[in-house]
């Protein structure tokens, strides 16, 4: 029986985060959006992540402005974000109202979909986000962060995905954010999973290690659902594979995505030129077009690679690479092997390039990696070495309980906070989780209002304006 594949594109949100650094700005997305309306993508993640952050850090846009002109094109394709449960959008945990606050805005301003994940795996994190997307009317999708290691057996992604159906999530994505999943284990993981479950099975991978193409096409025989692609002047490298290439291979064939080569072939000439432009300023570094099979060998996401390079390159210290890459698996050890994405990969990554630059192992530790340490993170599928959390920690209190239990409600005190500023709800969301980058952008908003206040006001009095 012909079970079509059905594809997430990227492109406006991990795609343009994994090789230009979330920097495509909301104008340059608008004009497109009717073609990729017509396409019958599963969904477009156009959100989330750090797109947050970088609209207002870099672009000076606000980002539920984004969401909201977004939702505004897209007629007949659902939008989706992704949302680091607990941590929301930010690399701490928040109060649960404030979590709430921000899902219910999110649907409220445009999204469908919202991809819940956990830097630890831990479900406990993922459930009050959960809870409130399927209150709200949103479909919950849990991500899995996929990783290797001893825990990481079949059985233990067989229980989780179980776990998972009875939170009452719609769908589960397996997140494979450093592209260490390969082909035919793919296969085996897809199979594990279909049979613990009946939600659908989203994979989302990426082309670092250059295997994710052949990674996708063993899932889909093995009957993955989704597949998440990017249109090809934002794919391979550390996005992800090609949407017309996976479109191509399955044509004619029983996983036939049915998606017109012609609309395609459209968006991908918008997006040409752009590429092009970030070749040319720099924005797209070259390095990040490439295979990088050592992050099969190390298990380090691209992202977390070019992090680890600049910190290296700021203590003028280039020459330790290979040794700070030999140190992160066994930190990762020392720290219950949790996967390696936000926020744990920056994490362990800073505490390996410190213990190689300090000569001795955790002389010196960030306040991140004592907080995880005392479970201020959540529950790691391994125990932490004992010796490194005593060396590292002393005699603080290590946590048992889900994290965000110890947390006070938090809305009332953002929203005094803001009062200055706020123009609308969600300017308390946005500076809940990013304070300074957000007062930033209000004050930067503020001076806009004002500036174009100036010229109304000289229009009107017969001058023109500047």
């Amino acid at each position: 029986m012909a079970k079509p594949i059905k594809i997430t594109e990227t492109v406006l949100r991990d795609a343009h985060q994994s090789l230009i650094a979330t920097r495509m700005p909301t104008e340059l997305m608008l004009p497109i959006i009717p073609t990729m309306d017509k396409v019958g993508y599963n969904s477009v993640e156009c959100w989330g992540g750090a797109t947050f952050d970088a609209s207002m850090r870099f672009l000076k846009e606000d980002p539920w402005e984004r969401l909201r002109k977004l939702r505004d094109g897209f007629k007949n394709t659902k939008l989706q974000m992704l949302l680091r449960g607990q941590n929301i959008l930010g690399y701490k945990h928040y109060p649960d109202d404030v979590v709430e606050y921000f899902v219910q805005k999110s649907i409220a301003n445009g999204i469908d979909i919202i991809r819940i994940f956990d830097c630890l795996n831990d479900l406990r994190n993922l459930e009050t986000s959960v809870k409130t997307c399927k209150k709200e009317g949103g479909h919950a999708q849990i991500a899995l962060a996929y990783t290797l290691g001893d825990a990481y057996t079949e059985e233990y992604w067989m229980n989780i995905a179980k776990e998972i159906e009875s939170m009452g999530a719609d769908s589960i994505c397996i997140k494979d954010m450093a592209g260490l999943l390969l082909p035919y284990e793919a296969e085996k993981l897809v199979k594990a999973l279909k049979s613990a479950t009946n939600l659908p099975i989203d994979l989302h991978t990426h082309y670092t290690s250059g295997v994710a193409s052949m990674t996708y096409l063993k899932a889909a025989e093995a009957g993955v659902d989704i597949i998440d692609c990017a249109i090809s002047p934002f794919a391979l490298g550390t996005s992800q594979p090609a949407t017309e290439v996976m479109v191509e291979a399955f044509k004619g064939q029983e996983f036939d995505t049915g998606l017109d080569q012609k609309l395609l072939a459209e968006i991908a000439d918008y997006f040409r030129p752009y590429r092009e432009e970030c070749l040319k300023s720099g924005l797209m570094d070259a390095k990040v077009l490439g295979v990088n099979i050592k992050t099969l060998m190390y298990q380090v996401p691209g992202g977390m690679l070019s992090n680890m390079v600049s910190q290296l390159k700021e203590q003028n210290a280039s020459d330790k690479y290979n040794t700070v890459l030999e140190e992160i698996p066994r930190v990762r050890k020392d720290f219950g092997e949790p996967p390696l994405v936000t926020p744990s990969s920056q994490i362990v990554g800073t505490q390996a390039v410190m213990n190689v630059l300090m000569g001795e192992r955790y002389k010196v530790a960030t306040d991140q990696t004592k907080d995880l340490l005392a479970g201020e993170y959540g529950k790691t599928i391994k125990p932490f070495n004992p010796e490194v959390q005593k060396k590292i920690i002393g005699d603080r209190e290590v946590i048992t309980c889900r994290p965000a239990d110890k947390l006070a409600p938090g809305l009332p005190k953002f929203e005094e906070a803001v009062k200055q500023w706020k123009q609308q709800d969600e300017d308390v969301l946005s500076y809940a989780l990013f304070p300074q980058v957000a007062t930033d952008f209000f004050k930067y908003r503020l001076a806009q209002q004002e500036k174009v206040d100036l010229s109304a006001a000289d229009t009107k009095n017969g001058a023109y304006p500047a």
